[in-house]
């Protein structure tokens, strides 16, 4: 997490704000106070100096109406004794002037000289005329502030002169100035105070504050043995004893989460069935690793990617699609090499409101299913067309005979003898399909015995050899050494003769049926071939499959079942070997089957 700047901090905010509402209150008391003490201060003044003027101006006033004798002062000696000594500290000059501005006196010895001149002062010819007090402040030569007062000099109601007074008023601005600085240091001190209790009062709340961001911190490294002070039981140590219990509940929540992670994580990877699950967009978020196998494509190149182009549905469906989908649908990823079919479930995680959250896919490896549902449906239609065809055919005939055929000699025998013919065909299917059956099922036993090979190889060749055209020639190349292998005589033979019947089936005349016997590492490797019309390579590896024939028409022809080579891998099989088959088309087949020998001797044909 980002450090927080210092001047950015909560501590530095509550500070300053706290600093802040001090300097405005001190402000706001400050300009009241100083406003007001400075208007009373000047109300005071001017008080002052009105009580000294009207007794001053009743003194003008009682001057300038008296009568005066030849041995009497004139006027402007007499105001002039009134006016001597008025000059003060803070009176700085007084003069009389007439109704008609004439200076009478003055009281300023230095400015005897305006004595007798007309007054121009504003104030003192609105006085007069108005008959009423004017005063104003201006500036002297030394910028000081003068009070300037022009007040009439009124007898039975006319006015008779004025009293025109400067007064130095620059006192009391010196007072407010001093009491300014004083106002000032009393704020800076009460700043620095503010500032150190500010400090200290946001300790008691950041530190709270600053003890749960770092728990805040911890807990979100997944560290929850963390737990914060608690300072105090006002609002902020309920919050701490409230952010510990959080803190707790957390850990549990977290436990419970991380257990059901494992669990689902262990039933992911533990599947046989691949799992896919989406956001609500359809991407992908998770899959497991069955799937990926399934699914044949690296993690990397799956997450992040939408459901429909991993599966490789998305030219058919779309993610809507899948939501309302109710069935599974079936992913045929088969190749050339073998076939692969999955089936894939979707179900979708939604919320209670229904809101669409994400989709679950579960793929299924459905190959074998789909391959056994095949084979069966094969295997029906083989049995059915295979038992139809010589059933039709004693149909036929049996109706010839019911019709009176039977009463002609020369045909009813032939048509009895193929009567009797299909007979015997659907008797070898229905014992070949027994068989197959058991061995399917198991319900067998292999009676074995230790036989020489090699013996009983010849024994069966010897067999076939009485029998067989003249046209066909019998090639042997086995070994005269003994191998000996523990066998089920019955079943081995079984398999050997359909395996040589299928060879002079197919052997044109003329043509060579070869036998042979090779040991390697304990393995007795067995041959049978023949100079037949060959297989098609692609079709190679499906002759042991039940009721196949490369030829359909020649094979039933010569009536067989198509069943001979299963019966023949089912007993190969059981007996621990294998068998197959190497063909190549217009030049014969040759059978292979392993064996298991009891000696350690080898042996070679060529």
């Amino acid at each position: 997490m980002q450090k927080v700047g210092y001047f950015k901090s909560i501590h530095v905010k509550i500070v300053l704000i706290y600093v802040l509402l001090i300097v405005i209150a001190m402000q706001i008391i400050g300009l009241y106070f100083v406003r007001e003490l400075e208007q009373k201060l000047k109300d005071n003044f001017q008080t002052s100096i009105r009580d000294r003027v009207s007794i001053l101006e009743y003194s003008a006033r009682e001057e300038l109406i008296k009568i005066r004798n030849e041995e009497d002062q004139t006027k402007e000696q007499s105001l002039r004794s009134i006016l001597y000594g008025l000059n003060s500290y803070d009176i700085k000059e007084v003069r009389v002037i007439d109704a008609r501005y004439q200076i009478l006196a003055t009281s300023d010895t230095n400015n005897q000289k305006i004595v007798g001149q007309r007054s121009m002062d504003d104030l003192v010819r609105k006085s007069i005329s108005a008959a009423d007090d004017f005063d104003s402040i201006s500036l002297d030569e030394e910028t000081n502030r003068i009070w300037k007062l022009a007040t009439p000099i009124i007898y039975k109601g006319e006015v008779i002169g004025t009293l025109y007074i400067e007064s130095n008023i620059e006192n009391i601005f010196g007072q407010m100035n001093e009491i300014n600085q004083i106002l000032a240091g009393g704020t800076a001190v009460a700043l620095v105070i503010t500032v150190i209790l500010g400090i200290l009062i946001a300790q008691t709340i950041t530190r709270p504050i600053a003890d749960m961001r770092k728990q805040a911190q911890a807990m979100a490294k997944g560290n929850f043995s963390r737990k914060v002070r608690v300072y105090g039981s006002d609002e902020i140590g309920q919050l701490a004893i409230t952010f510990n219990h959080l803190t707790n509940r957390l850990q549990e929540a977290q436990s419970t989460t991380e257990a059901e992670r494992r669990k689902l994580a262990s039933v992911l990877t533990n599947m046989t069935d691949g799992v896919i699950a989406t956001d609500r967009k359809g991407r992908v978020i998770l899959i497991n690793d069955p799937a990926l196998r399934m699914l044949r494509i690296p993690r990397e190149m799956v997450l992040n990617r939408p459901i429909i182009s991993v599966l490789g549905i998305d030219p058919e469906h779309s993610f809507e699609d899948l939501i309302h989908l109710k069935e599974a649908i079936n992913l045929d990823l088969s190749s050339n090499e073998r076939p692969f079919i999955l089936r894939a479930n979707f179900s979708v995680i939604q919320k209670e409101t229904g809101f669409v959250n994400g989709l679950i896919a579960v793929l299924h490896d459905n190959t074998e299913q789909e391959k056994v549902d095949m084979e069966r449906r094969e295997f029906v239609a083989n049995v059915s067309h295979e038992l139809r065809t010589p059933l039709t055919t004693m149909s036929s005939y049996l109706e010839a005979l019911a019709d009176g055929a039977w009463k002609d000699e020369e045909i009813a025998p032939s048509f009895l003898q193929v009567t009797q013919t299909e007979t015997h065909r659907m008797i070898r299917l229905v014992n070949d399909l027994l068989q197959l059956s058991k061995m399917d099922s198991r319900d067998y036993d292999l009676n074995r015995e230790i036989v020489n090979f090699n013996q009983f190889f010849n024994r069966i060749i010897d067999r076939f050899e009485l029998s067989k055209s003249e046209n066909v020639t019998f090639v042997r190349r086995l070994s005269d050494n003994a191998y000996y292998v523990d066998i089920d005589t019955d079943k081995l033979t079984q398999v050997m003769d359909n395996i040589i019947s299928n060879a002079i089936k197919y052997s044109p005349d003329g043509g060579n049926i070869r036998f042979g016997v090779v040991a390697a590492d304990s393995i007795l490797k067995v041959m049978i071939s023949d100079d037949g019309m060959g297989i098609p390579s692609e079709n190679v590896d499906r002759i042991f499959d039940r009721f196949y024939r490369v030829d359909r028409a020649r094979a039933r022809s010569m009536g067989g079942t198509g069943l001979g080579l299963a019966i023949a891998r089912e007993m190969i099989e059981a007996h621990g070997g294998r068998i197959w088959a190497e063909s190549e088309e217009g030049h014969g087949t040759t059978i292979f089957f392993t064996l298991d020998i009891l000696t350690d001797e080898e042996g070679e044909w060529d």
